[in-house]
């Protein structure tokens, strides 16, 4: 008798400890799953931002190489003129030394 009676305890106490753990579990579920959803909304912002930043760098990256490609195409017809007027400018100054006086005439 005093052994079924501990018998019985014994599955009682079993199965409310079970009932227990199974909360316990479905409570740490909830918090993991609520972290699990933080984490995810960060992971998506900071994908959101490292898009963004991509888009701004090659935007940016765009802007400078159309810069570039600009100055480089003054330069080119800047040399292009002064190498058109090298001859000219040339002769003006040989012609200028050519017919010089000598400024020590002895």
């Amino acid at each position: 008798m005093i052994l079924s009676i501990i018998g019985i305890v014994i599955g009682i106490s079993a199965i409310g400890l079970f009932f227990w753990l199974k909360k316990d579990q479905e409570m740490n579920n909830a918090l993991h799953e609520g972290d699990l959803e933080v984490a995810k909304h960060a992971y998506n912002s900071l994908m959101e931002d490292f898009t963004n930043y991509q888009v701004e760098t090659d935007r940016k990256i765009s802007e400078l190489e159309k810069q570039i490609e600009i100055k480089t195409k003054n330069n080119s017809t800047r040399m292009d003129k002064i190498n058109k007027s090298l001859p000219s400018i040339i002769r003006n100054v040989v012609g200028h030394i050519e017919f010089a006086q000598p400024l020590d005439k002895k």
